[in-house]
């Protein structure tokens, strides 16, 4: 069974730290990443700053930041990609070793909250060991297994989850729909094209971890 851990840690033991401190104001959302490569770590991630010309001139000067590329923008959100060195070198390692999945990540000037996924208790033990033999400084928030994770579950992020929850509580699903996706958009102090994009991604894992992932249902 897999085994679940949340914890948080300083922007200086992980990643854009001289970004986040030269934009205060920036939020940065991790859907997921896996770490493949020894070498390097390469997020995907949304943004929400008042000034991206200034953020993105930042990535260029951070030192943790290397091959910064942008996919969208939707006004108030952009997504990017980009490969990750330098101080992320360790957790960088103690994931390809022991397995480790980040499924989420949210990070400002304050620090980075993260949520990593190893394939059970034993590798998670053995990981949060060598973390704490280097000296690597972090927060344990909790640690659970996925059949206590709702959103993980789910392949929701917490963002994700509530998102969807909101929707629905909101009357969005229902026919006919008791609210607009406008509506729901300033509620939530986000663009319409944002929250729409933000609900097809929640809805798309939604789809694919419980009638792709696990098979199609047999009958009718």
């Amino acid at each position: 069974m897999a085994a679940i851990i949340e914890f948080s840690l300083p922007t200086e033991e992980f990643a854009l730290e001289e970004t986040l401190d030269t934009h205060p104001g920036a939020h940065i959302e991790i859907e997921r990443v896996v770490a493949d490569d020894p070498e390097q770590i390469t997020p995907y991630m949304w943004v929400r700053t008042d000034d991206f010309d200034a953020f993105e001139a930042a990535l260029e000067d951070d030192p943790t930041v290397e091959d910064v590329v942008m996919f969208s923008d939707t006004g108030k959100e952009r997504s990017y990609q980009m490969t990750w060195t330098g101080s992320i070198d360790f957790i960088v390692q103690v994931l390809t070793e022991y397995s480790g999945t980040i499924t989420h990540a949210d990070g400002s000037a304050d620090g980075w909250d993260l949520r990593v996924v190893f394939p059970d208790r034993q590798a998670l033990s053995r990981a949060n060991e060598a973390a704490q033999e280097a000296g690597f400084q972090f927060d344990v928030k909790t640690i659970y297994g996925t059949e206590d994770a709702r959103g993980v579950q789910h392949g929701l992020t917490e963002t994700q989850r509530n998102t969807l929850v909101a929707a629905f509580e909101a009357g969005y699903f229902t026919v006919p729909r008791e609210t607009s996706l406008s509506d729901l958009a300033e509620q939530q102090d986000s663009s319409h094209q944002a929250l729409s994009e933000r609900l097809r991604r929640a809805t798309g894992n939604l789809v694919e971890s419980t009638l792709i992932t696990h098979g199609d249902p047999k009958g009718e």
